[in-house]
């Protein structure tokens, strides 16, 4: 026998889809919908597709956007490019207000033992960009052995072009993630980057 009815059976199910949401907190959520007034629920359900009709990657820089080219790309200083992982990893460094230069997000970082070489990360779209006057490329991956790894292979394709590549300061933990970094350390990090 079933312990939920269908329709809450449902929706834990898919709360339960989500990174980090566990079966207890997936039942939180599906009892607070449905106890939520309708029109609450309806605007919810509206901001969920909005997103995922509205938002798409920018042309330029990979990272999300409601437009082709995202505003960063549009209005920042094209001259240094700071390289992330994945989107989250923008936002982490926005939140400093202190870089003023533009984004490259790999979407991925190399990893050999899940089946990801460089073909299947955004390297060739970086070097593409380095057409244009850059004078300076900062390695933000994540200070993990795979972050590491993109970090060094890319500074070795990057470097003979004449541009200069720096790495993040230690000062975030190996094996963290820059999302759950706290401001200090991640400013730090950024001001006391070092040439690799």
């Amino acid at each position: 026998m079933e312990v939920f009815i269908e329709p809450i059976g449902r929706l834990i199910n898919e709360f339960s889809k989500l990174p980090g949401v566990g079966k207890k907190t997936a039942q939180r959520y599906a009892y607070r919908i449905v106890q939520m007034p309708e029109e609450e629920v309806a605007a919810f359900a509206d901001a969920l597709l909005g997103a995922k009709r509205r938002v798409k990657y920018c042309k330029v820089c990979g990272n999300y956007s409601v437009s082709e080219v995202c505003d960063i790309c549009r209005l920042r200083d094209k001259s240094v490019i700071c390289v992330v992982k994945e989107p989250k990893d923008v936002v982490a460094f926005e939140k400093l207000h202190e870089y003023k230069g533009v984004y490259h997000v790999l979407h991925g970082v190399i990893s050999p033992m899940d089946g990801v070489g460089p073909n299947d990360i955004r390297i060739k779209e970086l070097l593409a960009r380095l057409q244009e006057p850059v004078k300076e490329v900062i390695m933000a991956t994540n200070p993990d052995v795979e972050g590491e790894a993109t970090a060094m292979y890319i500074a070795k394709l990057v470097k003979p072009l004449g541009v200069k590549v720096t790495r993040l300061a230690h000062g975030i933990p190996i094996g963290s993630e820059l999302e759950y970094a706290d401001e200090v350390t991640l400013s730090r990090a950024l001001s006391e980057r070092k040439e690799l």
